[in-house]
């Protein structure tokens, strides 16, 4: 798609997934359990950040204008491919997310496109105190879109769960900055802190909401956590089980020109690992989501772990236009460049808008079964365990998260971990094999008779012989 009016956009609300804080001032040291860093430390008892109104924790400063967009409206006349793939239509027969909240934790979303009409409502903005339903940055409004977009009827596009309500949060953005002149060292070149993140996620779960989506990732190198990251694993804590909320995310972006996650986790103990991601390293309460391809291939820039729940959809993303009232499949950088809109960012907002869908047809279930739904029906890595530390579990599959039927959801029956259960997406255009079953069972037939042939044939030589053969007299 064409832009002539530069949309800036930074790099990381197009290709990458947005950074808050990396492990917000954590210090170099060990780890509590020697050698291994897979998994975060136990949670501290009682530590949770304090729900208090949300608001901006330093005096941040616009430094651009926000994203604009010259798309005219023009509509993409395919369908986007992750939407036929996962059959979100078919998947809309069984549930849409309706009398489901989702919160998105994000550069805030944009209320007033047409495919979100009524349904967005500001939960809080970190950033600039304009409520969360302004977004500069365009990112979250993209996000929304692949979650929650109601049907395009000219184009066919349709978000993963077409009739959720969406809480939004503004939580962090890259076209706002914070200098402090007295201290430069406390200066930030964007918006957004790992405590802010902690605070959003509690505000959303005392809001009531069913599902939180958090597109932003925040990777370092393995090491003991800050206070500001254990107020984010306390929050996590508290939003699953206390106030029984889904909670989906990001599992981060590799980039070798980024110093935060220019390091993938390709050794083969996954006990220790090379970089950790965060929120997804709290594997036990969150589903982190990798990115695949429309090959079946994990993303190159996927960020691979033992902590990777499912993969989802997260190349050549056509999402809403953030700054429009249409769609869009690309971002113009500050050069003018087109970047197609890819990322782990996308692919989380497929899993959680299903996260809606499942929430809605099956009601009861707490939170923790409907990530163990999510996971037991997806599309399984076909290698021992049924799963692999690229993509977890395999591609969602939400029509059989919404109808299959799961033993270990049975009331009378024992606690035990999810059942792998083995679901198919079959090709988006399956072929047409009746012809070749035809011909199989006809060669089938022939060569049943030919061998019933070559059998009554020998079985008469055979006699022939025997009748032929002169016997020895006995003596």
């Amino acid at each position: 798609m064409h832009r002539t009016t530069k949309k800036l956009t930074a790099a990381a609300a197009v290709a990458l997934t947005l950074v808050t804080t990396p492990l917000a001032q954590a210090q170099p040291t060990t780890t509590t359990r020697p050698g291994v860093n897979s998994v975060p430390p136990k949670l501290e008892p009682g530590l949770r950040p304090p729900a208090a109104k949300p608001a901006p924790d330093v005096p941040y400063e616009k430094k651009k204008t926000c994203i604009t967009s010259d798309t005219k409206d023009r509509p993409l006349p395919q369908k986007p491919w992750g939407q036929m793939q996962l059959r979100l239509e078919e998947a809309h027969r069984f549930a849409t997310g309706k009398g489901v909240t989702l919160a998105i934790i994000d550069t805030g979303v944009n209320a007033s496109h047409p495919r979100l009409a009524g349904r967005v409502t500001g939960g809080g903005d970190y950033v600039a105190n304009e409520g969360g339903t302004v977004d500069c940055d365009g990112h979250g409004t993209e996000v929304a879109g692949v979650a929650a977009a109601s049907r395009d009827e000219d184009t066919g596009f349709v978000g993963a769960a077409p009739d959720v309500k969406v809480l939004s949060f503004r939580q962090t953005s890259s076209y706002y900055t914070y200098e402090d002149k007295a201290n430069k060292a406390n200066s930030r070149p964007s918006a957004g802190r790992v405590q802010t993140l902690a605070q959003a996620i509690v505000m959303a779960a005392e809001a009531g909401v069913g599902v939180i989506n958090i597109s932003l990732t925040a990777c370092e190198k393995p090491r003991e956590p800050s206070t500001q990251e254990r107020q984010l694993q306390a929050a996590i804590d508290y939003a699953v089980n206390v106030k029984d909320v889904v909670i989906v995310t990001a599992a981060g972006n590799y980039n070798s020109n980024d110093p935060s996650c220019n390091i993938q986790n390709d050794n083969q103990d996954s006990s220790v690992v090379n970089v950790v991601a965060s929120p997804p390293w709290y594997a036990n309460d969150v589903l982190s989501v990798a990115s695949m391809n429309r090959e079946g291939q994990p993303s190159s820039f996927t960020v691979w772990g033992p902590w990777v729940s499912v993969a989802a959809p997260g190349e050549e993303i056509t999402t809403l236009d953030p700054a429009g009232a249409g769609l869009t499949n690309a971002n113009v950088d500050e050069r003018g460049a087109l970047i197609r809109i890819q990322g782990t960012s996308f692919a989380s907002p497929y899993v959680a808008g299903v996260a809606a869908l499942v929430r809605e047809r099956f009601p009861k279930l707490t939170a923790h079964q409907v990530m163990d739904r999510i996971k037991a029906t997806a599309q399984h890595p076909g290698n021992p365990g049924g799963r692999d530390h690229k993509i977890g579990a395999g591609m969602v599959n939400p029509v059989a998260a919404l109808t299959a039927e799961l033993p270990m959801e049975r009331t009378d029956a024992k606690p035990a971990d999810p059942d792998q259960m083995i679901t198919n997406l079959d090709p988006l255009d399956p072929p047409n094999r009746t012809p070749m079953i035809v011909a199989l069972a006809g060669t089938g037939a022939g060569v049943g008779l030919l061998l019933l042939t070559l059998f009554v044939v020998h079985t008469v030589n055979r006699n022939r012989n025997r009748a032929a053969t002169p016997r020895r007299a006995s003596p």
